[in-house]
């Protein structure tokens, strides 16, 4: 399943994401030699329409030959990658599958990890893109030092999660400093220019210093559940088409607002037991903490920042509605 190579086929650079079928038969791993031998990795397309991570990748490469440092790069859904989707139907989600999962996928993740242990890999960097409207913004496993230099590189704006814990981040964080980084929504040249110049920076990252960042150089927050719309339920955002659950058009626009007790999320029909899945870090329902049902309205029943918010129902069908957050100080583990 997986293609492992020392070199960048011709004509790959010259590829858009939904092109790369044209050369790669499916998932790569790039391993391409640099003046510092321990490699950074970078994963992109893990998220078959997250293109931003390769955009970024290809135009970096085109300018810069001779690397500062060893690149090892996993160019991951490709086949999703040519329809412009997520994960195509019946494929397993790329990044949900990085923890000895038994399946062919799962498999393919743990030889790259095999790989990268082997060599002595400096960081690890997960690219990726929102649907919604979010800032940039990068995510840690850890709280250690070098895991929050690493994604201060990126972004002030630094989320903790520990659930899901079957992604890519998760699993390169037991290596070395990892992070996801989140580069707003693919079609903005800017998330492109963005993540181009990170990778600049983390290539020419000689270590990480002793040196301790400050709590007023970040913004850090938590992510404390996770929110699912049950199957059973159909969901608009067009006011004309009513339906279980109806979400504002513009919902997407509350990512990273902090609600406050009573803060309106949708209408609901009031004839139907409506209700949102909502799941804490240890896998409890932790619904009735977050939200009431009452009048034929979803609130808030306690102060909360969402993250990943979308209009897209394909994407909440695949994933979630959104992760609820809450701000916190930094400090080390």
């Amino acid at each position: 399943m997986l293609t492992v190579l020392d070199y960048l086929p011709q004509g790959l650079l010259e590829k858009k994401a939904h092109e790369l079928h044209e050369i790669l038969s499916g998932p790569t791993l790039i391993h391409l030699p640099g003046l510092k031998a321990n490699p950074l990795f970078v994963s992109v397309l893990l998220h078959g329409n997250e293109s931003t991570g390769w955009e970024a990748v290809r135009s970096y490469l085109t300018e810069n030959r001779t690397l500062p440092r060893a690149l090892s790069i996993f160019i991951a859904n490709v086949s999703a990658a040519r329809k412009h989707q997520r994960v195509l139907q019946g494929q397993l989600d790329y990044n949900r599958v990085w923890a000895e999962h038994p399946s062919e996928e799962g498999r393919m993740m743990t030889r790259i990890l095999q790989q990268m242990k082997a060599k002595q890999v400096f960081a690890s960097i997960d690219f990726h893109n929102n649907t919604g409207k979010n800032p940039h913004y990068a995510c840690i496993n850890c709280k250690q030092h070098d895991f929050f230099q690493l994604a201060h590189l990126f972004s002030r704006t630094v989320v903790y999660f520990i659930k899901p814990d079957t992604v890519q981040s998760m699993a390169f964080s037991k290596l070395c400093p990892a992070v996801t980084v989140e580069c707003g929504q693919p079609e903005q040249q800017y998330g492109v220019q963005h993540a181009k110049n990170y990778l600049e920076k983390a290539m020419t990252l000689g270590k990480f210093t002793n040196q301790p960042l400050r709590a007023e150089d970040f913004d850090l927050y938590h992510t404390m559940a996770i929110v699912k719309v049950p199957e059973q339920f159909k969901i608009s955002f067009n006011t004309k088409n009513l339906a279980d659950i109806n979400f504002d058009a513009d919902v997407d626009k509350l990512n990273f607002t902090a609600l406050q007790s009573g803060g309106f999320l949708a209408r609901i029909d009031p004839h139907k037991n409506v209700f949102l899945q909502v799941t804490n870090e240890q896998g409890i329902d932790v619904a009735q903490r977050y939200f009431d049902y009452s009048n034929g309205e979803i609130r808030t029943r306690v102060a909360v920042m969402p993250s990943m918010l979308t209009t897209k129902e394909e994407i909440i069908r695949q994933d979630c509605l959104c992760y609820l957050m809450e701000k916190i100080e930094l400090e080390e583990e």
